[in-house]
């Protein structure tokens, strides 16, 4: 990757360069401009689809920047206020018109006259969007992006006490890496205790989700949500079964490993039993790793590790800490979590998360490092759908940042026990989060299809589920009153249903990416850039197989890749 530098950002060649998203009435003659303009052949309609490409990034980064207000300070009145203006007045008035400008596309006649290659992807998803469009669903679309954004704010500001500190759940969470089995005890049930005093209003919230996300599927055709939303999801390129074939391939090729490694955990901690809160504890006794020590050290440290992989990516995230563009540090009132927010216009995007000093942190800035990196190889397309890129590839982006940020993970732990146990740590996770995946996305496919279930029938299949990809190793006994609902954790289920899976496909791709890296390092990073540099302008399985991999959860691929993680996992003890 080339050398980088602040970029500027992009000149304008439709809207004024002074102007800004504030209300409506300013906004609405640019979209009307599009809507009545007259296009007489193909030349006039790629600049019409570059000017509407143009708005749509303007509308975007201006919806991101209010997105981003919002999560850092959930008590930031004026910024929930503008955030709820841009929900709950401008989207609706937007996807109207949106609807105009699609159908307007699909109808031109000059529509065969675009490079059928080029704007392929495009096209597709704009056939998609009108198929599924219906006025009465922009209102109900609109209330529950209002409504999801209340366990936002619930979770944000949920703390408990710890040693007379009140800490955030996520910070406390990282004290579960502490050597005193009691105190660790102690601290996992502060942390349930609390999620168990908000069960009533969670429950709640999911049931006037469900309602709406129901009603949107039946407005729009669908028997269910779970079908309605495959497809505006854009998931071309695989299907309900596909996702059905990643379930049983991880309980029958990855759950037989995670269970051996939990064995391993049990014996050499010398327990009885594993308990949940034994579970991020170093197994021989060490004390938890502290990669950094401040979040300025955090990037300073990431800087270093990443220029060593390749000048390039280090420079991004230069580049962003120089532009204020990192908030990373775990406070009370930040929404939970991390992300990263692409900003089309600026070209830079934003990176957040919640720091408490522990491996997981260095894991979730390499993954975030991962997206902004990706943002940065696709800033300078034109067309929307090119940088809009599906999950499946964003994510793929960001773990195989994880495993290849690994070959100089020195820079964080010169002691070379440490960066054993580094590794160890990370490849455990890489394994063991594959089974929650498939438990969070079994359960929103039952959720969807079941609408009218009960609470009690909700906690039945959610227990059922759970314990059938759970490890057997791990003892929940006496703790049924935690896990009825431990589903609350999971933000994804309540904010953006069924964006989980792509976790998964992506992981095994990640892995893929990994394997090759470590056979034949430069072309492995040569064509993970390669494929990242595609953004959407091609299916899925043409992006993975350009970084030189396959688009494949098949038990026979996933058992190839858990092999080759085990032999590494060997390597290091």
């Amino acid at each position: 990757m080339e050398v980088l530098s602040i970029p500027e950002p992009r000149k304008r060649a439709f809207l004024p360069e002074e102007f800004k998203v504030t209300v409506w009435s300013k906004l609405k003659p640019y979209f009307n401009e599009l809507h009545k303009r007259d296009i007489n052949s193909g030349e006039a309609l790629e600049r019409w689809l570059l000017d509407w490409s143009e708005l749509d990034a303007i509308v975007a980064e201006s919806f991101s920047w209010r997105y981003i207000k919002v999560s850092v300070n959930s008590a930031d009145q004026k910024a929930a206020e503008l955030y709820q203006y841009a929900v709950q007045e401008l989207a609706p008035k937007i996807d109207a018109y949106e609807d105009l400008l699609n159908q307007k596309l699909v109808h031109s006649p000059y529509l065969n006259e675009l490079d059928a290659e080029k704007y392929y992807t495009h096209i597709r998803g704009v056939k998609n969007a009108l198929s599924l469009f219906r006025q009465e669903n922009v209102d109900l679309s609109t209330e529950v992006q209002m409504k999801s954004k209340a366990y936002v704010k619930l979770f944000s500001e949920m703390t408990i006490g710890v040693n007379g500190n009140q800490m955030t759940l996520n910070k406390a969470s990282s004290l579960l890496e502490e050597s005193d089995r009691t105190y660790r005890e102690a601290v996992y049930n502060k942390i349930h205790q609390k999620l168990i005093g908000h069960t009533e209003e969670l429950d709640d919230l999911f049931d006037e989700l469900l309602r709406y996300r129901h009603q949107i599927a039946l407005n729009a055709g669908f028997e269910n949500y779970r079908d309605y939303k495959f497809q505006s999801l854009g998931r071309f390129d695989y299907t309900v079964q596909d996702c059905f074939n990643f379930h049983d391939s991880i309980k029958h090729e990855i759950l037989p490993v995670v269970d051996a490694l939990n064995e391993y955990r049990k014996t050499t901690l010398k327990l009885d039993t594993l308990r949940p809160w034994d579970l991020h504890v170093d197994p021989v006794g060490g004390q938890p790793l502290r990669p950094f020590r401040s979040v300025d050290e955090l990037v300073d440290k990431s800087v270093d590790c990443l220029s060593r992989l390749d000048p390039g990516f280090g420079d991004v995230m230069e580049i962003m800490k120089e532009m204020g563009h990192l908030d990373l540090e775990a406070r009370p009132g930040k929404k939970p979590g991390g992300y990263n927010m692409p900003l089309l216009v600026t070209g830079v995007p934003f990176v957040f998360m919640n720091a408490s000093n522990s491996l997981s942190d260095l894991r979730t800035f390499m993954h975030e490092s991962g997206h902004a990196i990706h943002s940065f190889l696709i800033r300078d397309y034109k067309m929307r759908t090119v940088k809009r890129v599906p999950s499946e590839v964003s994510e793929l982006a960001a773990m195989s940042m994880e495993l290849l940020s690994m070959a100089h993970w020195d820079v964080f732990f010169p002691n070379e026990s440490d960066l054993k146990r580094a590794k160890f740590y990370q490849l455990e996770y890489v394994l063991k989060v594959l089974p929650w995946i498939a438990i969070i996305d079994k359960f929103q496919h039952w959720l969807y299809t079941n609408p009218g279930h009960t609470r009690d029938e909700r906690k039945t299949e959610w227990k059922r589920i759970f314990r059938e990809f759970n490890s057997g190793l791990v003892d929940h006994s006496g703790l049924d009153h935690y896990l009825d609902h431990l589903w609350h954790k999971q933000l994804h289920i309540f904010e953006v249903p069924f964006y989980y899976i792509e976790y998964g496909l992506a992981q095994l791709g990640a892995i893929a990416i990994w394997k090759r890296f470590m056979q034949e390092p430069e072309q492995a990073l040569n064509d993970y850039v390669a494929a990242l540099k595609l953004g959407y302008s091609k299916p899925i399985g043409e992006i993975y197989s350009r970084a030189g991999i396959r688009f494949d959860f098949s038990s026979n691929y996933v058992s190839d890749i858990v092999a080759f993680v085990k032999a590494e996992l060997d390597k290091l003890f």
